[in-house]
């Protein structure tokens, strides 16, 4: 039922299917593949500023050592993981758990110290998400590629908490406007809800959208790359049809599912528009992607503009320009609290109990964060000299390799909602 136009957009689905599906998503995987955006650096060990929050470890990726059951969450605890009975030694397997587990933090000196350099450029002072202290003896490189976003078997009250912040907290939305599906009596069918969201201005329903989007797209990976199989022997990881039509079908969720996928496709055309206003940024001479290998360098360079350029060609862009207008002084203060509440979802992130899942949180709103902040500062963008440092606009090495995975992850989304249409097609 995800067809036709865009509320708020010009742009329909059809079309973005056909742009991401045959000419964006298959460079940009190769893009992400690369040196330079595979490693990501991250503390995932900050406390939860919100709550008391004591279930760190409760996941079949708890790799180091097994944790006390009261610490696992009754959702997890019911999984099949188990440490094998053959497995006469345990530190021998908490070892081999570690190397293949939550977090891969391998990375050679030299690496380390060409990183190091990108991190003296920071400026976070128009950051939309709170920064990790990149000091911190807790912030470690993540390969991203050996940590794939995919089922883990977090959910139940913990993960619901956080969405629950999110949404009721940061989202602009009144106390006695109930979200649809919204567990609890005088659930209308989200008419309360939805007429509420039609009364807000643009930017409260475009944030609202961007949310409710990053949560479809969250929820397609973890139905695309379910854990099928998982004996000692094997683990099978692939589409899961009931997980997703439990997300997504229009009938099981009263409607909602098709709601929840237009918002992911609006969430896909303001992290395209921003990459269409950062090419100035990169396309600098002076810009360089470095990892140490120069030739690598160059290719991965000219790869990434081929992608920003190809962005910049789509036809429908969204139309940003219909934010923030009007009175200016009134737009500057709407502006700000815009900013003040996502960066408090960034800070959200640090309560997810599961390392995995917390790690693509954080690097998925510090790439939604970014965008926006892209968004915001065309002017600046505008202003870039050719040659010399970009002193009114910044991104650091961290910025860019959130913003580039994270519109892989939608990207990665919209192609897998293909192959679902396809698999149900079939059935």
């Amino acid at each position: 039922q995800v067809t036709g136009h865009l509320d708020d957009c010009t742009c329909d689905v059809e079309t973005i299917d056909a742009f991401n599906n045959y000419k964006l998503f298959p460079r940009l995987n190769e893009l992400l593949e690369s040196d330079y955006f595979r490693y990501y650096k991250v503390n995932l060990k900050k406390p939860c500023p919100f709550w008391n929050d004591n279930s760190h470890c409760g996941i079949r990726d708890c790799a180091v050592k097994p944790c006390p059951s009261d610490e696992v969450p009754d959702g997890i605890r019911s999984g099949s993981y188990k440490y094998s009975e053959e497995a006469n030694n345990l530190a021998e397997e908490c070892e081999e758990a570690k190397r293949l587990g939550a977090v891969d933090g391998s990375l050679s000196k030299e690496t380390q110290q060409a990183m190091l350099q990108w991190t003296r450029h920071d400026d976070s002072s128009d950051s939309f998400c709170e920064a990790d202290d990149f000091y911190s003896p807790d912030t470690e490189y993540v390969d991203l590629l050996l940590n794939p976003e995919r089922y883990t078997g977090y959910k139940g009250p913990d993960a619901w908490k956080i969405w629950n912040s999110i949404y009721e907290e940061n989202c602009f939305k009144p106390q006695n406007v109930k979200r649809p599906l919204a567990s609890g009596r005088g659930d209308d069918g989200g008419h309360t809800f939805y007429k509420w969201l039609k009364g807000v201005c643009v930017e409260k329903r475009a944030f609202y959208k961007l949310i409710s989007g990053l949560h479809a797209s969250i929820n397609i990976h973890l139905s695309a790359r379910y854990l099928l199989q998982d004996t000692w022997s094997e683990k099978k990881w692939g589409p899961n049809v009931t997980e997703f039509q439990q997300r997504f079908d229009e009938v099981i969720t009263r409607g909602e599912g098709p709601r929840r996928l237009k918002n992911l496709y609006f969430l896909y055309l303001i992290e395209l528009r921003a990459l269409s206003k950062v090419l100035p940024f990169f396309e600098r001479p002076g810009f360089q992607l470095y990892t140490g290998n120069e030739s690598h360098d160059v290719e991965v360079k000219n790869l990434l503009l081929e992608i920003l350029h190809l962005a910049k060609s789509f036809p429908l862009h969204f139309d940003e320009n219909s934010f923030f207008a009007g009175n200016k002084k009134e737009a500057a203060k709407l502006k700000e609290e815009f900013r003040l509440h996502f960066k408090n979802i960034s800070k959200i992130m640090d309560c997810v109990g599961c390392f995995k899942c917390r790690l693509w949180g954080k690097l998925q709103t510090q790439g939604l964060g970014t965008a926006l902040k892209i968004l915001f500062s065309e002017n600046l963008i505008e202003k870039i000299p050719e040659s010399g440092p970009s002193y009114g606009f910044q991104l650091t090495r961290q910025e860019i390799v959130a913003l580039f995975n994270a519109f892989g992850r939608i990207s990665t989304s919209v192609k897998e909602l293909e192959n679902f249409r396809n698999i149900l097609r079939n059935l």
